[in-house]
């Protein structure tokens, strides 16, 4: 007997949301309000951004967090120029490929086909621990766009942080669903599980707050002491002993060495729009390659994608996705995460996309600073002798994908999404609503899409019509997924722009605390 699949049976929605000053995405409610209480204080879409993140880190640890990294992309109004930050993750120099033994004959269980690795240690545990560049980065952009002070910038997270990590059902079902690698390390068992269950919110609702113990006086320190803290210093030396003590190979001349990278946008053109996909080792490139293929695929005067179309998404992450395995990689030049975007009240615009990887990361937490870290090294093709295959000091092919877009009638927007492998499939089908079909941002964000995220299976939204399913089917491996909050079979994307009417933004719609914040 096949297995039954799981059903959301609602239908959910989730309209736009307008404001005059500016706005903030991302998904927490909190951190939308935090950046856009800076909005409303005098602050840019930079340093909303930069508030934003460092509270998304406090609110959804599952997701991203000071011990993660990522990529952004700002573009000045005033300029009319875009340039990035990228702030990814890097391993060790004392990595050592040979701790990563393959398992011949099994496969990993992240759909990826590769073979799996002994205990799992490049996506689990003290060994997937990447060297972290979150800070890093918030400070570069900081400086570089900004317009507040670290220490005003970083004050709405001291606050939530000290409050403790929002305990609802949402929260209660991220540590459930972790709970038992969580349990594995101490710290984090003693911070997530903290009488050996996961806790759960009052069942009035009332939101409380779980303790940080350590995490607050790592902010506290951060604010007092400024962002190289994270990297030189007291703090960096405690992370650093940390990092030995639960066995990382990550040490303080790792975070010693540390730098955020600038870049420069990189414009392409699209059916008539500016597209500016991130540099670097992310899913930009696959992104231009994929709108490159897709443009010569979909006709013109259609109004809304039809079975042609969608076979055309199919088609062509098929194709891309088996290119951006085989050859891509830091040797060839080229999870849970979140995303938020910005636009302020001058049209200044940020889209920014960070993670700690999988959910909680490596799962394990520092016992001195409370840091939850990453398992970056899961980036890495745990196969030896390939383009991005598991290498000391560099840093791994990352799926993040912040891109910002103008279209023809003058409607610029940020778009990036949370999801791991589905990041830039769901990118790439969100700009095809907005440009090929000209969609409102209503109808685009609420607008079934497919996944491809590196195998032969596509996965497909089952409220499609029937003979765009039927199309689908014939001749490529289908597998009818809904979209929920759990499992999140899509990938989780947010928008934020500014058209002729003013700011708009929209994001996510199953997910239960995505937010757009009016300044």
């Amino acid at each position: 007997m096949k297995p039954y699949q799981s059903r959301e049976t609602w239908t959910v929605s989730k309209p736009p949301v307008r404001g005059d000053r500016g706005l903030v995405s991302t998904q927490h409610y909190l951190a939308s309000e935090a950046g856009a209480r800076v909005l409303r204080d005098g602050g840019n879409a930079v340093d909303a951004a930069v508030a934003a993140g460092l509270a998304l880190g406090v609110v959804e640890p599952w997701m991203s967090g000071i011990g993660g990294g990522g990529f952004m992309q700002h573009y000045d109004a005033a300029t009319g120029q875009v340039a990035g930050i990228d702030f990814a993750m890097s391993a060790p120099a004392g990595l050592d490929p040979a701790d990563y033994p393959l398992i011949e004959g099994t496969n990993a269980s992240d759909k990826f086909n590769w073979p799996s690795v002994l205990d799992d240690r490049h996506t689990t545990g003290p060994y997937s621990i990447a060297v972290p560049g979150y800070i890093a980065g918030a400070q570069l952009a900081l400086e570089r766009f900004g317009t507040w002070s670290w220490a005003d910038v970083i004050a709405p997270s001291l606050e939530l942080v000290r409050f403790g990590l929002p305990l609802d059902w949402y929260a209660s079902h991220k540590i459930t669903n972790s709970a038992r690698d969580l349990a594995r390390y101490p710290a984090s068992r003693r911070l997530y599980l903290p009488d050996g269950l996961p806790p759960i919110g009052p069942v009035s609702g009332e939101v409380i707050g779980l303790d940080w113990r350590e995490l607050v006086e790592t902010y506290e320190r951060l604010a007092a002491e400024g962002p190289r803290a994270f990297y030189q210093g007291d703090l960096a030396t405690a992370l650093a002993q940390d990092a030995e003590d639960v066995g990382s190979s990550m040490r303080r001349n790792d975070l010693e060495r540390y730098e955020a990278m600038a870049f420069d946008g990189v414009l392409t053109h699209y059916r008539g729009a500016k597209i500016w996909a991130p540099q670097g080792a992310n899913a930009g490139p696959s992104l231009v390659q994929a709108l490159t293929h897709l443009e010569a695929r979909i006709g013109d005067g259609l109004r809304g994608p039809d079975a042609a179309a969608y076979c055309a998404y199919a088609d062509v992450l098929l194709d891309v996705y088996e290119n951006r395995l085989k050859t891509m990689g830091a040797h060839a030049g080229s999870g849970n995460t979140s995303h938020q975007g910005a636009v302020d009240g001058d049209g200044n615009i940020v889209t920014w996309t960070q993670t700690v990887m999988s959910a909680f990361g490596s799962k394990v937490v520092m016992p001195r600073t409370g840091v939850t870290m990453n398992n970056g090294i899961m980036w890495f093709d745990p196969v030896p002798g390939c383009p991005n295959s598991i290498t000391p000091g560099v840093r791994p092919l990352s799926n993040m994908c912040p891109t910002i877009v103008e279209r023809e009638d003058g409607f610029r927007f940020a778009v990036g999404a949370c999801g791991g492998r589905k990041i830039f499939p769901a990118v790439m089908q969100v700009i095809s609503f907005l440009v090929d079909f000209g969609m409102s941002l209503d109808e685009a964000m609420h607008t079934p899409r497919i996944d491809v995220s590196g195998t032969e299976e596509v996965s497909v939204d089952p409220t499609l019509p029937p003979h765009v399913i039927a199309a689908l089917q014939a001749g490529r491996h289908c597998t009818l997924a809904e979209q929920g909050v759990f499992p999140s079979r899509y990938a989780l994307p947010n928008v934020v722009g500014q058209d002729a009417d003013g700011f708009l933004g929209a994001a996510y719609i199953a997910s239960p605390t995505a937010q757009i914040a009016a300044a």
